[in-house]
């Protein structure tokens, strides 16, 4: 089974307190909003305590047009996607020695909140030392389930090439879409939640020989995976794309869809695998926001030490959209796991739609 031998993070230059935050969005959005006390609770009532941003609050306040964020972009996605390949490919927790980037068979890129032409995999392959002929498989707009979905896909491309070493890059700068002038109560609630992240995640085919380059006593098999979509649920959460630019779409009933929807759909995985719930000893989910935690918990009869963690990066990071499930993943993989443990790796996005993964610690 293909495994994951390493992850890393990045942690953009500007940390903003939740009460910075919640100040900020009161100066931006008092006058759109007569009861917007009220409405700035849920900065206070999200479980988060810190982001982190690609740029400082001031440079918020001021217009920006699409075409100069989506530059910023462009600039950021390259300089902090070199840094967590460099970090994954050299992590001192989880790897004996360190690996080139001219090793990497594939390099599958995940991100929704700006847009390239050359891709960004292809501009940071002209920064790194990449072999040329490294498969290059970018994946647009599949916002919070694509850290997940991104590990599905070098989960299958490993199963068909059991030799191959293949990079996930998830880079999400959800603050460069913030729009200074929209009143709507979903950009309110994005700005209470969102932020950005950058991650990356090795998976190595059965062919790779694992004793000979991982540090971890015992590391996560993906056993299988599961995509799914549902019907007739495009107005749930994603964008709408305007002259500005990206809009949010982020519906108030995401954590009853999840309460409702999420089980039946894990456990129509863990049965195919001949698996129940309650073998599942590790959680990695990811942590679209308090509210769709406690749902989570809800619906799979989860107790609060099977979400601890994601929690916890939800309290320390925020919601940095497909990067952050990997975040949570880094931290399992940081702790001892017992040999056999079954996790299950859960996140929803666009479409609505969910991406799982179970996993093995073998």
């Amino acid at each position: 089974m293909p495994y994951i031998l390493s992850t890393s993070h990045i942690k953009l230059p500007h940390q903003v307190s939740q009460e910075s935050a919640m100040d900020f969005a009161r100066e931006m959005f008092g006058s759109s909003f007569k009861d917007i006390e009220r409405l700035l609770r849920a900065f206070k009532n999200g479980q988060v305590d810190t982001r982190y941003f690609s740029n400082d609050l001031e440079w918020f306040k001021e217009r920006h047009s699409f075409e100069e964020k989506n530059e910023i972009y462009i600039d950021q996605a390259v300089k902090y996607g070199c840094m967590a390949i460099s970090g994954c490919l050299d992590h001192p927790d989880f790897l004996k020695k360190k690996m080139e980037p001219e090793e990497i068979d594939a390099f599958f890129y995940i991100s929704s909140t700006g847009l390239s032409t050359p891709t960004i995999d292809a501009r940071i392959m002209n920064v790194l030392a990449f072999n040329q002929h490294t498969k290059r498989i970018p994946i647009w707009g599949l916002g919070c389930a694509g850290g997940a979905a991104g590990l599905s896909r070098a989960y299958e491309y490993c199963k068909a090439f059991p030799k191959s070493k293949v990079v996930v890059l998830c880079v999400e700068l959800c603050s460069l879409t913030f729009q200074k002038n929209d009143s709507s109560k979903s950009n309110l609630i994005g700005t209470s939640l969102f932020s950005d992240g950058v991650s990356c995640a090795l998976v190595c085919g059965d062919d790779v020989d694992r004793k000979g380059v991982s540090k971890l006593a015992f590391s996560p098999n993906v056993v299988s995976t599961q995509s799914t979509l549902m019907p007739d649920s495009l107005d749930v959460m994603g964008w709408e794309v305007k002259n500005e630019g990206l809009h949010v779409i982020f519906s108030k009933d995401i954590p009853t869809i999840v309460k409702n929807w999420l089980k039946p759909n894990v456990e129509a995985l863990l049965t195919a695998n001949q698996i129940s719930l309650e073998d599942i000893r590790q959680f990695i989910a990811h942590p679209g926001g308090k509210k769709v935690i406690k749902a989570y918990e809800e619906a799979l009869g989860f107790d609060e030490k099977m979400t601890e963690i994601s929690m916890n990066v939800l309290k320390e990071y925020g919601n940095m959209s497909s990067a952050t499930i990997l975040y949570v993943l880094e931290r399992f993989m940081q702790k001892e796991a017992g040999a056999g443990d079954l996790g299950l790796a859960a996140a929803l996005g666009p479409g609505f739609s969910s991406e799982l993964l179970l996993l093995r610690w073998e």
